[in-house]
């Protein structure tokens, strides 16, 4: 699909538009970036699972093990599927939650479901036969297929839920792992796989006074039914809240999601904004069984692929996808080149297709100055842009109150609710709509710190910024195999990814047990090459961030600092990431690893 609003605006004044864009991310611009936010852990009031038996208990578990995984959503998942082809079936899966899914486990606020199609989104349909009922699949359907995968692979008999590592370190000695956690039990692994990190912590946002209100409280991934009434089932009413005055604090993926539902069940809905997204259409419908019965073998790599490439500017022969997100993000408008006139024209477009979804506003909201407060000035790549055909109606509602911020946030929060410029918005639920930490430190988002060769914890040695091969390995760190963002690859289409990796993992391992490897680690050689190969394709990625408003894409800080420099992601897309490892691996040499034998 060609972006069909190049061009389309001829009246568009491109100098204002820059300075407008500077104005709107100067007035963000903060220095503390992500410390802003602050854990759930340790917090009664929030850290909490409101979905599991809080009676669960078990026997503790000892013994050893080849693989431990560490988190049980699809990265953890995928990780174990793949080692089941490859016929290894020794292995542990350590989570948190209660079941299987990850994000799609904490997930269950009303209106949740996947932004990226889930004919695209899902994996393993074609291994499952499962037929996804809508075109952008509802979160609590997404999660009983994870459960179907656990069940389809023999998972659970594997599976250790509502459990916490307290400690992994490497012990030379033995050659092995050594993990304790949450529920005492002393397990030793070969190989450590930890696939958690990319979107499963919560966060907060660190405003003054939040321990002082009085009323109900919640984080949106910990979606208290119980107070609100409904289920997070489509259809139904949160009836519990029809005398109540909400407060939704943070107007990103989640907030787009639940306000209307909110809207449509609150007395009273008080939606508090530091930075409108940008809402597409979204038109989302019933699969169509007999399109879908009618696909051939191999339909669901190559529509993956194919989605991949039309989002990062490859401009496919075909858009199989076609929707929202292709249309959006068909141009690439931060091009590898020193070129102004190239760099002109990305810029142009970046602007014409802002200025669709800005214009989109005004043809849906009634009031125009709160049109103006929820149009978005900033990049197309900047935030990331959402879809939904429900969010922006919700503010034509006479209950419905957008108090936006003018980019500095809620003020503070006293025992009756926000303050914003001066005023109090009393409440009687605040919902904190805050999202998940993407960019932190590793250790912080897994939430242990393993202890490699000579008792180094990884934050002590990625202090001054991490060290990888590939985003998978470490030097100092044996037999650790990591799913993560950290210098590994990224994308529209976070499963694709994950996938790629999780395959990527399993067959290392099976190559290691094959070739009788004892260890295996990055070099520090290893590691330079690899972050020199991230600086090859980080391209126009830092020109284009550096007039971007700030988000968990920069670090919330609009400018990277020496740290976040080496925290970065591989700004290929997923094909050229997948390209790099499935070589590497065909070549079976362990170039950039130190690897022991015996």
């Amino acid at each position: 699909m060609p972006n069909t609003t190049d061009g389309k605006f001829s009246d568009i004044d491109y100098d204002a538009l820059r300075e407008r864009y500077e104005a709107e991310r100067s007035k963000r611009l903060r220095g503390d970036g992500n410390a802003q936010y602050t854990e759930l852990k340790g917090r009664a009031d929030f850290d909490r699972d409101p979905f599991a038996d809080p009676d669960f208990t078990r026997e503790p578990v000892s013994g050893d093990t080849l693989v431990t995984i560490v988190g049980g959503g699809f990265g953890g998942m995928l990780a174990a599927v793949n080692l089941v082809e490859n016929g290894i079936t020794d292995f542990r899966i350590v989570e948190k939650a209660g079941d299987f899914g990850g994000t799609w486990y904490w997930n269950r606020y009303p209106g949740c479901m996947c932004d990226v199609e889930s004919y695209t989104y899902l994996p393993l349909l074609e291994e499952t036969g499962y037929m996804p009922t809508m075109r952008y699949a509802s979160a609590p359907e997404i999660f009983a297929y994870c459960q179907s995968i656990g069940r389809q692979w023999d998972l659970y008999d594997r599976a250790l839920f509502q459990t916490e590592i307290i400690d992994a370190a490497w012990d030379d000695s033995i050659g092995r792992w050594r993990l304790t956690t949450t529920r005492g039990d002393d397990i030793t692994s070969k190989y450590l796989v930890i696939a958690g990190g990319i979107l499963h912590k919560a966060k907060l946002p660190g405003i003054p006074g939040l321990e002082d209100f009085k009323g109900h409280k919640f984080h949106g991934s910990r979606w208290d039914y119980a107070y609100t009434g409904g289920a997070p089932v489509e259809g139904t009413v949160m009836d519990k809240l029809a005398d109540k005055r909400v407060g939704i604090i943070g107007t990103g993926a989640t907030a787009v999601q639940a306000v209307p539902q909110l809207a449509n069940a609150a007395k009273e809905l008080f939606v508090f904004q530091r930075t409108p997204s940008a809402v597409g259409v979204r038109d989302n419908r019933p699969t169509d069984e007999a399109w879908f019965r009618s696909q051939e073998p191999g339909w669901h790599k190559e529509r993956v692929v194919n989605f991949s490439a039309a989002v990062t500017g490859k401009e496919p022969d075909v858009d199989l996808v076609d929707d929202g997100w292709t249309e959006v993000m068909w141009r690439d408008t931060a091009p590898v080149t020193e070129d102004p006139e190239v760099w002109a024209a990305a810029e142009r477009s970046d602007f014409d297709t802002m200025e669709a979804l800005r214009r989109r506003v005004d043809e849906i909201i009634d009031d125009p100055e709160v049109a103006e407060k929820l149009k978005p000035y900033y990049g197309k790549t900047c935030k990331r842009v959402c879809f939904h055909d429900d969010y922006l109606p919700a503010f034509n509602r006479p209950n419905v109150h957008l108090i936006d911020t003018d980019g500095q946030g809620v003020e503070r929060i006293t025992e009756n609710g926000p303050v914003v410029d001066g005023v109090e918005y009393p409440v009687d639920l605040l919902v904190f709509a805050s999202g998940f930490e993407n960019g932190t430190d590793y250790d912080r988002r897994i939430g242990f710190d393993p202890k490699g060769r000579n008792g180094l914890s990884l934050s002590e040695c990625w202090s001054k910024g991490p060290r990888t091969l590939q985003g998978v390995f470490a030097g100092g760190f044996p037999n650790l195999l990591m799913i993560s963002t950290v210098q590994g690859a990224f994308g529209t289409n976070y499963v694709h990814f994950l996938s790629e990796v999780a395959h990527h993992i399993a067959d290392v391992v099976a190559m290691c047990e094959e070739a009788g490897v004892q260890t295996v680690e990055a070099t520090p050689a290893g590691e330079d090459e690899w972050l020199m190969t991230l600086y090859g394709y980080i391209g126009g990625f830092v020109q284009y961030q550096s007039v971007c408003t700030p988000s968990y894409y920069n670090g919330e800080q609009g400018e990277p600092d020496e740290k976040a420099e080496r925290n970065l992601i591989f700004f290929g897309n997923v094909m050229e990431y997948a390209e790099i490892v499935d070589g590497w691996r065909a070549r079976k040499d362990f170039a950039g690893l130190a690897i022991t034998k015996g």
